[in-house]
């Protein structure tokens, strides 16, 4: 199946931008690049006049099951705020994670998602295979995924925040998170799942969970994600109980390094942006969560400028209601520039945060988040034109403003959203499911 996008403002974010070029696709791969009308050939042709064409963005940080809490503890910080939901989210069956699964990554790719990770650490028992449920959601809509088994076993009664029901012990956790990786994990070229270990953070996770956690990852080849530096609480925290900063906690137990990539990291010091530099670890930046709970804003200027990869994150939907996962580029931008100044931060670099810096995150930047022959044909067109005609700069006019309509979504070369309409599901029975998910955890969490 070949199919050929002609007349679009093509920026491969590796470096070159084409306007009016094209690009080509066979079956799931980016055959060819470049200015002006592609070669003759057979093939579905797709005029992108007035469109801008980027890689699929990237969402390096997650948690889907919140579609179903959003619009709660709306003036909570974090801490506040997770022990507010922690009782409802322990409530939660397979039902309630596969409807709002279908929901978040529905919205998520109507916002130019092409990957997107999810990470799940609460697993009530006896509520079914939850993990299972949202991996099934993403096959359906034909996103590519990369969701992380995630785990807690240190609840209040052992110095952690959670609630004592909601943790796992250590050997579940394990023999769990291994048959996950086992049960899903696809480590083929082009493939469409990949699972991540991941521990929730240290302020809901024992030493030993981390330390065990790092050598399963490591045995069987997956990569490790975490929370971390999100709030001043949990310095104050990880200060309290091991006197050290988050970052130093995490490189004494190994867990800095290329196979991992950290959530927030708002709060560093000069020596912490250094050392995950030093070490390429990956920072998930979520700006509008962060800003939601007044978090702060994370030093993403300097971690760039330190060599630290980077990605965007919209992070869960209770903590970011309703973010568009192409809106976090515009609110990145932003935030940088009202702490840092005007320069902090472009157009351009704000778009390879949401794609390349997302693949360089997840260990993909070989398959994903540029545009180049030889990569997966993960690829977005934005409707310019009308009101954007305005801005001569097609990126700019992306960025700055309202996001433009999404013309087309492809997926390893399948359409997924067209006319700015979801078409793997029927986009208004997507919506209809995160509904019903949020009203069944309600009513399961008023029993």
């Amino acid at each position: 199946m070949k199919t050929i996008i002609e007349n679009a403002h093509v920026v491969t974010v590796s470096g070159e931008e084409h306007p009016g070029g094209h690009i080509v696709v066979e079956d799931d791969r980016i055959t060819a690049v470049g200015p002006g009308p592609a070669p003759a050939r057979d093939g579905e042709r797709i005029d992108a006049s007035g469109c801008l064409a980027t890689p699929g963005l990237v969402n390096t940080h997650h948690h889907l099951y919140q579609w179903a809490s959003q619009g709660l503890a709306t003036g909570s910080t974090l801490f506040d705020w997770l022990t507010t939901l922690y009782e409802p989210w322990s409530k939660m069956d397979a039902e309630v994670v596969r409807g709002a699964a279908s929901a978040g990554l529905g919205w998520l790719a109507k916002s130019g998602c092409t990957t997107s990770t999810d990470h799940h650490y609460v697993f009530p028992k006896g509520r079914g295979d939850l993990f299972a449920a949202e991996i099934e959601a993403a096959a359906e809509l034909g996103v590519r995924f990369h969701p992380c088994r995630g785990s807690m076993d240190r609840g209040r009664s052992e110095g952690g925040l959670p609630p004592d029901e909601v943790v796992e012990d250590l050997d579940t956790i394990l023999a769990e998170t291994e048959d996950a990786i086992a049960r899903h994990h696809d480590p083929a070229p082009g493939s469409m799942l990949r699972v991540a270990v991941a521990p929730c953070s240290p302020f809901s996770v024992s030493r030993e969970l981390l330390t065990e956690s790092a050598r399963l990852a490591r045995e069987k080849g997956v990569r490790l994600h975490t929370h971390l530096a999100e709030t001043l609480d949990e310095e104050e925290h990880t200060r309290e109980q091991f006197n050290m900063t988050p970052v130093e906690y995490l490189d004494e137990l190994g867990w800095l390094g290329e196979d991992v990539w950290l959530a927030h990291c708002v709060h560093l010091h000069d020596a912490d942006v250094k050392r995950l530099a030093e070490t390429r670890t990956g920072v998930a930046h979520c700006p509008s969560s962060n800003a939601r709970l007044g978090a702060g804003i994370a030093r993403i200027a300097h971690l760039l400028e330190a060599g630290a990869p980077v990605g965007l994150g919209v992070d869960g939907s209770a903590s970011a209601e309703m973010v568009p996962l192409a809106g976090e580029i515009r609110q990145a931008m932003y935030l940088q520039r009202a702490r840092y100044g005007p320069a902090a931060l472009t157009a351009r670099e704000a778009l390879e945060i949401a794609t390349l810096g997302g693949a360089r995150c997840l260990g993909r930047d070989d398959e994903i988040g540029s545009l180049e022959p030889g990569k997966l044909a993960d690829i977005a067109l934005w409707r310019l034109g009308g009101f954007y005609d305005a801005i001569d700069d097609p990126v700019v006019a992306f960025a700055f403003g309202k996001t433009p309509p999404l013309d087309r979504l492809l997926v390893g070369g399948r359409t997924v959203v067209e006319d700015d309409t979801l078409v793997t599901v029927p986009q208004d029975e997507a919506g209809r499911r995160g509904a019903a998910a949020h009203r069944r955890l309600m009513e399961l969490a008023a029993r």
